[in-house]
C-alpha cells in the first residue's frame, strides 16, 4: 500500500476492467468491485454529513470512521489481506452504547428525517446496508475475513443512533426531536383506547 497516485485519467478501464490492490484485473460489474463502491459511497456520504454543524465528539467519530472505511476498501481490494482491524469494531461498540443511553427509548417508528444532518446520517445508514449486502454477497463467493461485514453492520445501526443525536442537536439551546411515524394503524388503535 506504499504506492500514491501519480496519474488518474490511466484509459485503463476503458474495456470495462479495472484494476486490484493484487494487480489482477476483474470486470468493472464484479461482485467485489460492487462491494468497493458501495463502501466507498458510504465514505462519501460520511463526507458531506461532516459539512453539517454537529457535537465535537461526533465529528472525531465519524473522521475516525471514514479512515476505517478506507481500511476496509483497501482490504476488499487485495484478496485475502487484511487491513481492517477487530479492534475498529470496538469503537463502534463504545460509541453505540454512549450515544444510545443519551437518547430516550424508542416506542414508536421514525422517519428518516428531520435535521439536514440526521437526514444525511440516515442515507449513511441505507448505503452501510447496501454495502454490508455487497460484502455478504461477495463472501458467498470468496472467503472474507468477518470485519468488514461486521463492521458495515454495527455502523449501519451506530448511523441510526447518530441520526437521533443529530436531530436533537441544537446551538441554541433547545432540543430538538425524531421524525415519527404516523401510522393508520397505531393511530385507529389509540383512538379505541381512548374510546374505552
Amino acid at each position: 500500500m506504499g504506492k500514491r497516485l501519480t496519474q488518474i485519467a490511466t484509459r485503463t478501464g476503458d474495456d470495462g476492467t479495472t484494476g486490484l490492490g493484487d494487480n489482477t484485473r476483474v470486470s468493472k460489474n464484479d461482485l467485489r468491485v460492487h462491494a468497493m463502491g458501495d463502501v466507498d459511497e458510504l465514505n462519501s456520504h460520511i463526507g458531506v454529513l461532516l459539512c453539517e454543524d454537529m457535537p465535537a465528539a461526533v465529528r472525531t467519530l465519524l473522521v475516525e470512521v471514514q479512515h476505517q472505511l478506507f481500511n476496509l476498501g483497501g482490504e476488499l481490494s487485495i484478496p485475502g489481506f487484511e487491513l481492517l482491524k477487530p479492534e475498529a469494531l470496538l469503537v463502534l461498540d463504545q460509541a453505540l452504547a454512549e450515544h444510545n443511553e443519551t437518547l430516550p427509548k424508542l416506542e414508536e417508528f421514525i422517519l428518516p428525517a428531520g435535521t439536514r444532518a440526521a437526514s444525511q446520517a440516515h442515507i449513511c445508514r441505507t448505503v452501510a446496508r447496501r454495502a454490508e449486502r455487497a460484502v455478504i454477497a461477495l463472501q458467498a463467493r470468496d472467503d472474507l475475513k468477518p470485519t468488514p461485514r461486521q463492521y458495515l453492520n454495527r455502523l449501519s445501526d451506530l448511523m441510526f443512533v447518530l441520526a437521533r443525536v443529530l436531530n436533537r442537536y441544537r446551538t441554541d439551546g433547545t432540543v430538538g426531536d425524531d421524525v415519527y411515524w404516523k401510522s393508520e394503524r397505531m393511530a385507529r388503535g389509540a383512538d379505541d383506547d381512548n374510546a374505552t
